[in-house]
């Protein structure tokens, strides 16, 4: 499932690509044929991210609601648009691209009243700027995580919580401060707190500008290794996801892997024990 700098990413091509511009809009798998009919010919007037839940605003109309889940892909192309296929959910097309939702868990029109509950449903999102700053977004996340005895590896996957954390920047925040995975958000320390929240920031803002999750500092960087860089379909060098039973770049003891909050996690013992 994509994470929410991938979201945050597709909110601002979509809006490069139709923003301001009427908008052709059709559903050749026919699942979203009614509302496609009103969105057809209307300007797309703005877009927006929240989470993993991305928003195209059409004005009065209202919004296109799409949350890709697990089976999602977006699709962008140049102008003249090929025929679709008939799995596109839908297609929006404009004098110089088109783009094709396949697959999505949501795809519907909603009302601002409808948008507003999935906001008020959400926790704070790290990518948003009302909530970036500790005092905003992370306070009221640690209003919760505080309180908790569910483990901070479980906590950080709750989009109720934190909204477009996923299982790579779980992992990932982590094992950067040093967290062991099972400990219980009560019995995490504000000051780590703050910290891991200023981190989740800055590393989902590099995940934007990049389009990819990158979260190995300078000295661990394959250059600095020596190593061969990370071959993996999700990209990016990490310390941890996906990389079980391997060594440590830190420490070199083995990583591992178990489930929890129905992902697998990944972790290493040594590095991660307070």
């Amino acid at each position: 499932m994509p994470e929410g700098h991938t979201i945050h990413r597709l909110a601002a091509d979509h809006f490069e690509r139709f923003g301001g511009r009427p908008v052709r809009a059709s559903s050749p798998q026919g699942k979203f044929s009614g509302s496609a009919a009103l969105v057809d010919g209307r300007a797309m007037e703005s877009t927006e991210a929240h989470g993993k839940h991305l928003f195209l605003g059409f004005g009065p109309l209202g919004w296109v609601h799409i949350h890709l889940g697990l089976f999602g892909k977006v699709t962008f192309g140049d102008a003249p648009a090929p025929p679709p296929t008939d799995t596109v959910r839908l297609r929006l097309a404009g004098p110089a691209a088109y783009v094709d939702l396949r697959g999505p868990t949501t795809c519907a029109l909603i009302t601002d009243g409808e948008k507003r509950a999935i906001h008020e449903r959400l926790g704070p999102d790290p990518l948003r700027a009302a909530d970036a700053a500790v005092a905003s977004g992370g306070e009221r996340a640690w209003d919760r995580i505080s309180r908790s005895r569910t483990t901070i590896a479980a906590l950080l996957m709750d989009q109720k919580i934190i909204a477009g954390v996923g299982n790579v920047y779980r992992a990932e925040v982590l094992f950067r401060h040093g967290i062991d995975p099972y400990r219980a958000g009560k019995d995490i320390r504000r000051a780590e707190w703050d910290a891991m929240w200023t981190d989740l920031v800055e590393l989902m803002r590099e995940g934007v500008r990049n389009n990819r999750i990158d979260t190995v500092r300078p000295q661990h960087t394959p250059e600095a290794m020596g190593r061969p860089p990370r071959v993996d379909d999700h990209g990016g060098e990490v310390y941890v996801y996906r990389r079980a039973q391997l060594p440590c770049h830190v420490c070199g003891g083995e990583i591992r892997t178990a489930g929890l909050a129905a992902r697998n996690l990944f972790w290493c013992a040594s590095c991660q024990q307070c």
